[in-house]
């Protein structure tokens, strides 16, 4: 026999954790709302039955407002699983069982999780958790699902569902001044033909408009049910959703009244409490968080960073392709086999992976920043700046996992209330610089910028921030107009990250990083080597300029005249390879880095055979080197980010026009910062 667990839980309760620890899985955990935006599914490994365990996103009650709460509702009311797995954060119970006390009305067999039993205990608070089960009348298993506690207690109850339970579910509704109207809608659904009439019943009486179209109830039925929410709302003096909100917290208060004891006295300051007084500061909030993350970027690109990346990366476009040179020698390849070895594949790929230190590292400190719990603290302190621009508080989460990875994080708009927010982050997300624009930035800053790289990345990234600030503001006063929605963020406590979760979360970035570089990267560096080494006619060149993309790099070049690098430093020569190398980009970013190392060193200069640092320097000042990383820090992002936008905004029109604003904006923001530069006198040799 097979079964189906469903998650389900407020956002930030552990469900995530839950799934990876049944699943075997390393789906990405969080320590704030919003990680989970779709449906996983894996088969659990923790018991010999056939299990199959559906992780949900979070959601705060089954009335959703965004996507990803859609998904969630419509698979528990529309899939029915065998039994819903109601995940609570046992630290902030009285608000996760206004969640629970919804899920009961399902008529789906449910057990309670109490979740992060260790930081109940931590605070000095206790749960009589026999009390609660008979009081809730459902089964309620005490677990840590970050340290396996109590999971084979929580799996073997649920697989007793299915046998006599002696526990009677409670309806938090009842006996309360509107159970008379519940029952009377009821009975006219039950009349009707429809099942499941009591979540139905309390769906119509909240006004659930999308539960009303999915029932498509017949006029004379619809205005029978019509009837008894008017008569109900009248008789109690209240708006009717509001009583219905407050008739549950009642129901949860008188719960765990009796038993829940905090160990803390109320108004106690917790010590989230204490650290948020400082870093949720109106005044030193955004100073702590810019200080922070240059932090950050020293550690991953500076100093630190360097002992790491300067070894590794001279073995990989050093130390590697003089082996593999002399070994092909050895071995009687021709030239062509050579050059394609050498300088295609080896150069291409071995320029990209070389900056993996220093991707791991910057993926590192950002999942611990994550994990203690500081990046929610910063979404409350944004919200205050974003609102000014259009936006709330809300949309930089997903613009945050853009600095990972722009799919997942264009994913994670459905997370954002209204589709004005969700096209305005789509819009401006590829200007949060993604992983893939790490090597780029890395290998101009490491030429030009030596002993300043940490300050270069900073800039750039707080440049990436202004210019989507800027952005949202001129979307938000033209094609785009509409307030920005509210604010609704729980702040988790704070946590002090554990070494697993740590290194999972940064292994799979880095992980995904190697991939790709292994499957896209390494088929590219073939075609790009291909695409330079032969004309259109197919006839082997010596010249690369008179290859295929010689020919589509000098078509685009000029279009970079004003940007500084549309010519080869001091010449009037089309600088030919940087334009075929941000067409490449278009496919992914790291192919920018990979496309010019092969193009530079494959050019037949003597000057250009060397690293490719040096090649740089002799086609880029440094202004031409700064205003290029610019535009690659702003335009568009890559196909299957594309792809992606294409997919959550459902409009080819929008899609386009994001993909347009962003190219013009790269454009028009590099032009500025070279003509401005030029005219200053700065970087001009």
């Amino acid at each position: 026999m097979s079964y189906r667990f469903a998650l389900a839980g407020n956002p930030n309760s552990g469900k995530t954790t839950l799934f990876n620890n049944l699943t075997g899985n390393n789906a990405h955990v969080g320590n704030w709302p919003g990680v989970t935006v779709e449906r996983r599914e894996g088969k659990c490994k923790k018991s010999t039955e056939n299990i199959v365990i559906i992780d949900l996103p979070g959601i705060y009650s089954l009335s959703p407002y965004t996507p990803e709460e859609i998904v969630a509702r419509d698979f528990l009311t529309n899939d029915k699983p065998d039994v819903i797995i109601n995940i609570v954060d046992a630290t902030n119970i009285e608000r996760n069982l206004y969640l629970t006390t919804q899920l009961l009305e399902l008529g789906i067999p449910t057990i309670i999780a109490l979740n992060m039993m260790d930081e109940v205990e931590l605070r000095g608070d206790r749960i009589d958790v026999v009390n609660l089960e008979k009081q809730l009348g459902v089964p309620v298993v005490p677990i840590t699902a970050s340290k396996n506690q109590g999971i084979e207690e929580l799996l073997n109850r649920a697989l007793s569902f299915d046998k006599a339970n002696p526990l009677t579910t409670k309806n938090a509704l009842e006996n309360t001044k509107i159970c008379d109207t519940i029952q009377e809608i009821s009975e006219l659904l039950a009349a009707g033909g429809y099942t499941n009439t009591l979540y139905y019943a309390i769906k119509l009486i909240e006004r659930d408009e999308q539960i009303k179209d999915t029932l498509k109830l017949n006029p004379s039925l619809n205005l029978s049910i019509d009837k008894a929410i008017v008569r109900a709302e009248h008789q109690s003096g209240e708006e009717i959703e509001m009583l219905i909100a407050d008739l549950r917290y009642q129901y949860i208060t008188e719960a765990i009244s009796e038993h829940v004891q905090k160990g803390k006295t109320a108004g106690e300051l917790t010590f989230s409490d204490k650290v948020d007084k400082i870093v949720t500061h109106r005044i030193l909030g955004l100073p702590i968080f810019f200080l922070i993350m240059y932090l950050v970027f020293e550690i991953a690109v500076g100093t630190i960073g360097a002992w790491i990346v300067d070894p590794f990366g001279a073995f990989l476009t050093e130390t590697l392709p003089e082996v593999v040179t002399n070994f092909l020698i050895w071995a009687g390849a021709s030239e062509a086999i050579q050059s394609l070895v050498v300088g295609g594949v080896l150069t291409g790929v071995g320029n990209v992976l070389s900056f993996l230190p220093q991707i791991v590292l910057l993926f590192l400190c950002l999942s611990i920043l994550e994990d203690v719990g500081y990046m929610a603290r910063v979404a409350f302190v944004m919200d205050r700046i974003f609102r000014y621009f259009g936006l709330s508080g809300k949309a930089f989460v997903p613009l945050l996992m853009g600095y990972g990875c722009s799919v997942p994080a264009i994913m994670a708009t459905r997370t954002l209330e209204d589709v004005k927010s969700r096209r305005l982050a789509i819009t401006v997300m590829p200007f949060m610089s993604c992983s893939a624009k790490l090597p780029v930035y890395a290998v101009f800053a490491g030429a030009f910028f030596t002993a300043h790289q940490g300050l270069v990345m900073f800039t750039l990234y707080s440049l990436g921030i202004l210019i989507a600030m800027l952005s949202c503001l001129l979307l938000n006063k033209t094609v785009l107009r509409g307030d920005a929605a509210p604010f609704v963020m729980e702040l988790p406590p704070y946590r002090i990250p554990t070494l697993k979760a740590t290194t999972t979360h940064t292994w799979e970035k880095a992980k995904g990083y190697v991939v790709k570089v292994g499957t896209i990267l390494l088929s590219m560096t073939v075609v790009i080597w291909f695409l330079q080494s032969f004309n259109f006619s197919l006839q082997l060149v010596d010249n690369s300029s008179e290859s295929i993309f010689g020919s589509i790099g000098s078509a685009i070049a000029p279009i970079f005249a004003w940007n500084g690098f549309g010519f080869i430093k001091g010449t009037t020569i089309a600088h030919w390879q940087i334009g075929a190398a941000l067409l490449t980009g278009l496919i992914a970013k790291e192919a920018v880095v990979s496309t010019l190392g092969i193009l530079y060193i494959n050019d037949g200069g003597e000057q250009l055979t060397s690293a490719l640092s040096t090649a740089l320097q002799a086609h880029f000042t440094p202004l031409a080197a700064f205003s290029a990383i610019v535009f690659v820090l702003l335009y568009a992002p890559c196909v299957a980010a594309i792809a992606t936008a294409k997919k959550e905004l459902n409009s080819w029109k929008w899609t386009l026009f994001t993909v347009a604003y962003q190219c013009g904006a790269a454009w028009l923001i590099s032009m500025i910062i070279y003509q401005v530069g030029y005219w200053l006198g700065i970087g001009l040799v």
